[in-house]
């Protein structure tokens, strides 16, 4: 994968405040969420705060249990997560806890915070992004650079905000305290500005004490040529879906998803799916719809090998099928090989009448297993 999983950690109050206004950080989480919490730190590759929580909070952000870091340790992980915070401006205290425990630590800044965060004498590698700070060229650095599979983002309310704005958290951890804040000019966990459309799908509730711990995924497709963390969520799913494909020597087996630009699935299929020898997986997924559906016009179908442009069996192939019902938008792992057909190219006939086709090779070698044995 080009980022990180990246997963949102935060506490707030049944008002959604992350602290008050008084100068002592406000404690929501119980004891045991704390130790709930040095566990998830335990299990990710890095820790990421921005510099606005490093100033009002001035965290550690350590993995306290000496178990835990001699698993990692066993494991063959430094003990402590790499550290990682966000300034534009580069406008840092070096006296900070941050600098000063733990193992490993970064700075993303921007190409003149760069050289404010230099100037200080920091103990940490200052990686500038250039005159913006960009929240995708960050985690593909992070991924590539340092080799973090896992991020855990634990603040602040902005950059919360901004990695769900634009379609990059996978999983919000959220802890709800049993108390008010109320105070206009608290701190609040979430901003104003453009969500996914939708509901979020609710993974886990837990009661921790006398806390809540509530885990959601989001579902709601990307809108635009770069992909959301809900695109590879749904292009695994029908990856998998391809693996419950009878095994044959004369077809790709493949799987499908329809979904909703609200990330409501709409509708899921395979090839051979329900006796039929000839069924293409994009084919009977949209065979259980409505072809009058009003939510089709948003949707987008994922597909673990590229729509077919081609077929002998039936007489519209699956990409046909797909501008038919009105679908503007395909996401597929793997562009068809020409095993059993020569030059095809359903991205070409998609996009030639004006449909979005994103193409994530990452997920390429798991839409492939079920295929082995037809590759040479």
């Amino acid at each position: 994968m080009p980022h990180p999983y990246v997963l949102l950690s935060a506490a707030v109050s049944l008002d959604g405040y992350l602290d008050d206004t008084g100068p002592e950080r406000l404690l929501l989480s119980s004891p045991a969420d704390f130790d709930r919490v040095d566990e998830v730190r335990a299990a990710s590759d890095a820790i990421l705060v921005g510099a606005g929580t490093l100033r009002a909070d001035n965290p550690r952000l350590l993995v306290n249990s000496p178990e835990r870091r001699a698993a990692r340790v066993a494991e063959g992980r430094p003990a402590y997560p790499l550290k990682v915070t966000v300034s534009g401006s580069g406008d840092l205290d070096p006296a900070a806890n941050f600098w000063h425990t733990g193992g490993a630590k970064v700075v993303y800044t921007t190409d003149k915070g760069a050289d404010r965060a230099r100037g200080l004498g920091l103990a940490a590698d200052v990686v500038p992004l250039g005159p913006d700070l960009d929240w995708r060229a960050l985690l593909t650095h992070l991924r590539a650079g340092y080799g973090v599979e896992r991020l855990m983002v634990e603040g602040g309310g902005r950059v919360h905000t901004q990695l769900l704005q634009q379609g990059l958290a996978d999983e919000l951890q959220l802890v709800v305290a049993p108390l008010f804040v109320g105070q206009p000019h608290a701190p609040r966990l979430f901003g104003p500005g453009g969500y996914q459309a939708g509901r979020l799908r609710l993974l886990e509730t837990r009661r921790i004490e006398d806390v809540v711990l509530t885990r959601y995924e989001p579902t709601a497709p990307g809108t635009g040529p770069l992909p959301a963390a809900a695109d590879h969520h749904w292009l695994r799913l029908a990856c998998e879906l391809a693996a419950l494909c009878p095994p044959s020597d004369t077809a790709f087996s493949v799987g499908a998803v329809v979904v909703a630009a609200d990330g409501t699935e709409l509708a899921r299929g395979h090839s051979r799916e329900g006796g039929d020898p000839v069924v293409h997986a994009e084919e009977a997924a949209l065979g259980k719809l409505d072809p009058a559906d009003p939510r089709l016009a948003g949707a987008t179908v994922y597909s673990s090998l590229e729509p077919c442009a081609h077929r002998a069996s039936r007489p519209r192939p699956c990409a046909r099928l797909i501008l038919d019902a009105g679908v503007r938008r395909v996401v597929t792992a793997w562009r068809e090989p020409d095993t059993f057909v020569t030059d095809a190219d359903g991205t070409g006939l998609l996009t030639a009448r004006g449909v979005e086709v994103l193409v994530l090779p990452e997920h390429a070698r798991h839409a492939q297993e079920p295929n082995a044995h037809l590759r040479p």
